[in-house]
């Protein structure tokens, strides 16, 4: 409970996943019925390449307490350099957060595959541990 009694909330996530790797296992965590918050929107993109620094702060700016992307890694149909674009992109991301004041800590990346249901949620109920110290 919070000081005047109310239930924490959850923190909200916002999650880019890809179409042909992570999206699968997203899909199968909930078709498991396997728990995790929702707190967590997910937004599928071709390739976690394609994710925009922008989009990152323009999401935290707008109320989530943290973004997630859900990567390729090797799996990629695309690229083959996708991990090691995405994870450029994500460190001018962070670079862009601290422009902007915003903790680095606020956005993660790890590598989902199609049939990484556990592993995403242990992802999700992690970062949101993580997001309620970074907001303490």
């Amino acid at each position: 409970m919070t000081a005047d009694g109310a239930m924490p909330r959850d923190p909200r996530i916002l999650v880019f996943s890809t179409n042909p790797i992570s999206d699968p296992g997203i899909d199968r965590a909930g078709s498991a019925h396997l728990h995790y918050s929702t707190a967590v929107q997910v937004i599928p993109l071709p390739c976690s390449s394609g994710v925009k620094p922008s989009w990152i702060v323009r999401a935290l700016q707008r109320g989530f307490d943290g973004v997630f992307i859900a990567a390729c890694g090797g799996d990629c149909a695309y690229l083959p350099d996708c991990t090691t674009r995405t994870g450029t992109l994500v460190a001018r991301a962070q670079t862009l957060m601290k422009e902007h004041g915003i903790s680095p800590k606020r956005l993660k990346m790890a590598g989902l595959c199609s049939v990484c249901a556990d592993n995403f949620v242990a992802h999700m109920n992690n970062f949101q541990q993580e997001l309620q110290r970074v907001e303490a």
